[in-house]
């Protein structure tokens, strides 16, 4: 049963890894570039994109479709803003550079600043800084 809801999810889900169209598409014009430490995997297609003009650039992601499960290296290689894949240089992340984080808004592990009503689930005892308005 979890193979047809897999093939099901392929035909019909773009938000759940490749569609059998995209899969297609990779096979035919797509050259693998790399693998990032989520297990994404990035493309690119082979010469300039006529349509473009420059070299088209994608992702498949490793299980739900989320933009901020790319880690910055790649982000800037899929955005243009470098020429080199971080699989082809020799960048090491300096001492004071904390480790990609993805987008936690809608879970449980997202961050409440404080006053916030969601934060342990108790809203804050009100201080008496200010005066209710009456009617005259």
């Amino acid at each position: 049963m979890t193979s047809l809801k897999h093939r099901l999810a392929q035909v019909f889900g773009w938000w759940n890894s490749a569609t059998l169209n995209t899969q297609f598409y990779i096979w035919r014009f797509g050259e693998k570039v790399g693998e990032d430490e989520f297990g994404n995997i990035y493309y690119r297609k082979r010469g300039p994109d006529p349509a473009l003009g420059f070299e088209r650039r994608w992702v498949i992601y490793a299980g739900v479709t989320e933009g901020s499960m790319t880690p910055p290296g790649w982000y800037g290689w899929l955005h243009h803003t470098v020429d080199v894949p971080p699989t082809a240089e020799t960048y090491h992340a300096r001492a004071w550079e904390l480790p990609h984080l993805p987008n936690m808004t809608g879970t449980p592990q997202a961050w409440r600043p404080p006053g916030s009503t969601l934060r342990d689930n108790a809203r804050p005892p009100a201080t008496g800084d200010y005066d209710a308005w009456t009617p005259n």
